[in-house]
């Protein structure tokens, strides 16, 4: 129990910038400012936030450039989706662009700060990587098919059996407090996609933004959706795996100190 609470602990401090912006979307849904749009409040928030995570070193500059190149990432989608009519942001503010507020992007970076956090706090190795170039490929078909799914087949379930055959040998290590676990990378996938489909449901709630159906009241997001965010979530462990690659981070896995740790 003292080893499920020490990991479920720093799983707690590698959240805080996804806590951030749930309590940001919660309070500025309940306390309206007359003299400032919600959604620039929510990126002034957001900002104040990165800048604070470097200044007291609970995030390197080295992490700070992977969460950049999320937002870049996470910003290009929201543009396309919302354009396709997906989502809408439906509140007004001076910091939108094409119908889509800045700190959208945000919350894409904030899944990169979390698993930054996460990959330094739990010493993450990882066994049976598979080739950079397949991995790539990989992630480059699955983004895109989030663009080309409106006008082709949605290639999703495809890129699934895909990811299941490229990654059935891949495990993660990761340590609490000196003792090392490993987990295969495919269920480590689903766990993520799961809670941040549950984030999504409570982003929602509170209006980040809005799906059609969502227009005349708010709905529990269709369990379908988690299928999406699990594509994403491949995209971005694989983007942070690959990045720790060409740092030369990423150790030799280590060898387990009891066969009962094995998850």
């Amino acid at each position: 129990m003292k080893q499920f609470w020490d990991f479920g602990m720093e799983q707690a401090k590698s959240c805080i910038f996804p806590v951030v912006i749930f309590l940001s979307l919660a309070i500025t849904k309940v306390i309206h400012l007359s003299l400032i749009a919600r959604y620039d409040l929510i990126l002034i928030i957001c900002l104040v936030t990165q800048v604070l995570m470097v200044v007291t070193k609970r995030e390197t500059w080295d992490e700070v450039k992977v969460i950049c190149v999320f937002h870049l990432i996470g910003l290009a989608l929201e543009l396309y989706k919302t354009h396709m009519g997906s989502w809408a942001y439906p509140e007004e503010a001076w910091t939108k662009i094409s119908g889509v507020p800045l700190y959208s992007g945000f919350m894409y970076a904030s899944v990169a700060s979390y698993m930054c956090q996460a990959w330094r706090r739990f010493d993450i190795t990882l066994g049976n990587w598979p080739s950079t170039w397949v991995v790539c490929a990989l992630s480059a078909g699955i983004y895109f098919n989030f663009y080309t799914d409106h006008f082709i087949y949605d290639f999703r379930w495809v890129l699934k059996v895909a990811t299941l055959i490229i990654f059935h040998r891949t495990v993660v290590y990761f340590t609490v407090n000196d003792r090392t676990y490993k987990m295969p990378v495919a269920l480590s996938f689903v766990l993520i996609g799961f809670f941040i489909w549950v984030a999504e449901n409570i982003a929602t709630f509170f209006s980040a933004w809005q799906y059609p159906n969502q227009e005349q009241g708010w709905h529990l997001v269709g369990i379908g959706k988690m299928s999406s965010w699990l594509l994403l979530v491949i995209v971005s462990f694989m983007i942070v795996a690959t990045l720790k690659h060409v740092k030369g981070k990423m150790k030799q896995a280590p060898k387990l100190k009891t066969e009962k740790t094995s998850f």
